[in-house]
């Protein structure tokens, strides 16, 4: 599978054997947490929350070589404009960086991953641990390197993306085929992924595990490389990609891998070709709310709204960012004719304002035919209409 290359062994020996430079790393070293009889007792029963030999406790000057090596490796395989995203906790991410600076990396963000969903510390003597940290690096400092700056900022409500994303922890619906100890969810690679390449990039992982990054990477229409030591996850990642070799399943995972539970949402709402281009005028989309004895049903997500999609039937269509995020007024049909408005079908009406100045472009091609669901204002999330690129 060209597109898909995974590489048994270790990193130390074989990051030097691929062909050509790759565009993007994706690293998940390991944390050297491992003791060898770390366990904890859960109801009746002891369990165990040691990983194994690759993630043994070692001494500082030990943990700092391994970490300089595998990073001056994967740095003569990084393209020039290329850049590098590592993973880790407060037990190895300063070493990481120590060694990025050391070897000539130039670091451009720490992300702090927040959890939304964090298993409970296993201790009363410390504050719960939610959190995990990637640092995100270019390879040269004088070289620029590539950000798709737009889509992370409409993915953000059209504002610049802070470094704390609040996502999930890893699914059980990623779990079908088996899973890995440190298993990274392909949400949080999927928005890595769009951030920092393009279609047809190459992205290497050194510590591939169960090969998240090449089954997010391929979804996404780039092709990976992988490197494990561990054929029992050798095995656990061709299987993942043989499944999503199904297409029903690609586009099932590929939705749900793009499903964010802060998702900013969009207003789909159908106007007459003529009222279409006078609200566009006027940056204002209305929506009738009822009678005097009627009421308005706000639906989960409204909240997160944050742009109104226009469109004639299901085509023409044209968006445009709220002013507001999940907030509207309710007009009488009087105050929406004294803007130029000719309403008929109710007294009231939900008017939303939006800024008609910029025009959103979106990559996907909205499927809004759908019989007399067509005519019926709607909210679907973003993902929806932007994200493959």
């Amino acid at each position: 599978m060209e597109d898909f290359c995974l590489i048994q062994g270790d990193c130390m020996t074989n990051i030097s054997q691929i062909t050509g430079q790759v565009d993007m790393i994706f690293a998940d070293p390991p944390y050297f947490l491992s003791t060898g009889n770390g366990t904890v007792r859960i109801g009746n029963r002891f369990h165990s929350f040691d990983k194994g030999d690759w993630d043994r406790v070692r001494s500082k000057e030990e943990i700092y070589q391994f970490n300089y090596k595998w990073l001056s490796l994967c740095r003569e395989k990084l393209k020039d404009s290329g850049t590098i995203w590592v993973c880790g906790t407060y037990h190895n991410i300063y070493e990481v960086a120590n060694c990025m600076k050391d070897l000539g990396y130039k670091i451009l963000n720490m992300i702090v991953w927040k959890k939304s969903d964090p298993p409970k510390t296993l201790t009363d003597q410390r504050f719960n641990f939610s959190a995990e940290y990637i640092i995100w690096a270019r390879k040269c400092e004088n070289v620029r390197h590539y950000f798709n700056y737009e889509l992370m900022e409409a993915l953000n409500n059209g504002v610049h993306m802070p470094d704390v994303w609040t996502l999930p922890a890893t699914g059980i619906w990623e779990k079908n085929c088996g899973k890995h100890p440190t298993q990274k969810p392909l949400r949080l690679l999927y928005r890595i992924i769009l951030a920092s390449t393009r279609k047809g990039e190459t992205i290497l992982d050194p510590f591939a595990g169960s090969c998240t990054t090449g089954i997010a990477a391929n979804l996404l229409g780039r092709k990976f490389i992988g490197i494990e030591q561990d054929e029992k996850f050798i095995a656990l990642g061709r299987r993942r990609k043989l499944e999503i070799q199904d297409e029903m399943v690609a586009a099932k995972m590929l939705k749900r891998m793009s499903e964010n539970p802060q998702e900013i949402q969009v207003l789909v709402n159908h106007a007459h070709a003529e009222l279409l281009n006078i609200m566009i005028e006027k940056g204002i989309c209305y929506m009738r709310a009822g009678n005097a004895k009627g009421s308005i049903l706000v639906t989960p997500g409204f909240e997160r709204m944050g742009y109104v999609l226009l469109h004639t039937n299901g085509g023409n269509c044209h968006m445009f960012k709220l002013k507001k995020k999940g907030c509207f007024q309710i007009w009488t049909k009087e105050t929406l004719e004294e803007n130029g408005f000719h309403p008929e079908h109710a007294a009231y009406y939900m008017v939303l304002h939006f800024d008609n100045k910029k025009e959103i472009n979106f990559s996907k091609s909205p499927k809004l035919r759908q019989g007399i669901n067509t005519y019926r204002s709607k909210i679907r999330p973003l993902s929806d209409f932007i994200g493959l690129e």
